[in-house]
């Protein structure tokens, strides 16, 4: 049975993901980006803050699946997509997050922080290494790590090497995700970024487990990147298929 988990102190992870933020040091904007980049965040905080409360979710697990959504340690992978209902999905339970230094990954990481997540800066093609090592400190204090799979720029749909190797290094397993919308405004992005419309159907579908040996090879890391990938693919196709769905005796509300 899905049981709800418990929200930390807000002011806690508030501090947490200020310190990650000045340790690793904001890149430097011009003063029309600065001002565009408070407007993005003050809009985005105040859509998830305002929207969110009104969707009406379910949450639905494959066998062996987490148990709650602040089972940790995990290591938790999701396509870039559905960002905005996971960051209230999974609000004030301190997940930490990879976030690039884009101006993209700005100010989404400026956004998910004041929803209690933590930022650990770097990408898959900038300080890549360096954000690894920070995301496996985390895991061994026990924290539950999060990447968006697909981002910063795509490809869509298309899985990155980044959460086997962290699994095999920390003997963490896998976990996926996806959420599907009834209704949203779809964004003409890379992502095509979903923005759920008030009162819409959520359906949240998360993947069995996936554990990953620590003596695993770099043959073996191979295939337990398919099966994340087969596992995201998995969890997107049944939750589009069934968001309509939700609100029946087989898909009750509730998360």
């Amino acid at each position: 049975m899905w049981r709800q988990p418990p929200r930390y102190n807000s002011s806690v992870t508030e501090a947490a993901s200020h310190e990650s933020t000045a340790t690793s040091g904001p890149p430097r904007f011009t003063l029309r980006q600065r001002i565009v980049l408070r407007i993005i965040i003050a809009f985005g905080y105040g859509f998830i803050r305002l929207v969110s409360p009104t969707l009406r979710i379910c949450v639905s697990c494959e066998e062996g699946a987490q148990a709650t959504i602040g089972q940790r340690p995990l290591i938790i992978s999701f396509w870039h997509a559905c960002i905005i209902p996971a960051t209230y999905l999974f609000r004030d339970v301190g997940v930490r997050v990879m976030s690039s230094y884009s101006y993209d990954g700005e100010y989404m990481g400026r956004i998910i922080g004041k929803f209690g997540f933590v930022a650990v800066k770097g990408s898959s093609s900038r300080h890549a290494v360096r954000a690894l090592l920070g995301l496996r400190r985390a895991l061994k204090e026990g924290w539950a790590v999060a990447f968006s799979l697909d981002g910063p720029r795509g490809p869509r749909y298309q899985v990155k090497p980044g959460p086997v190797a962290l699994a095999r290094a920390s003997g963490v397993p896998l976990s996926t995700f996806h959420i599907a919308v009834e209704r949203a405004w779809v964004l003409n992005t890379w992502d095509r970024l979903i923005l759920p419309k008030p009162f819409s159907r959520v359906l949240v579908r998360f993947g069995k487990l996936i554990p990953v040996p620590q003596g695993a090879t770099d043959a073996d890391l191979e295939r337990y990147q398919e099966l994340l990938q087969d596992s995201l693919d998995r969890v997107r196709e049944f939750s589009e298929a069934n968001v309509e769905t939700v609100g029946t005796p087989e898909f009750p509300y509730g998360a």
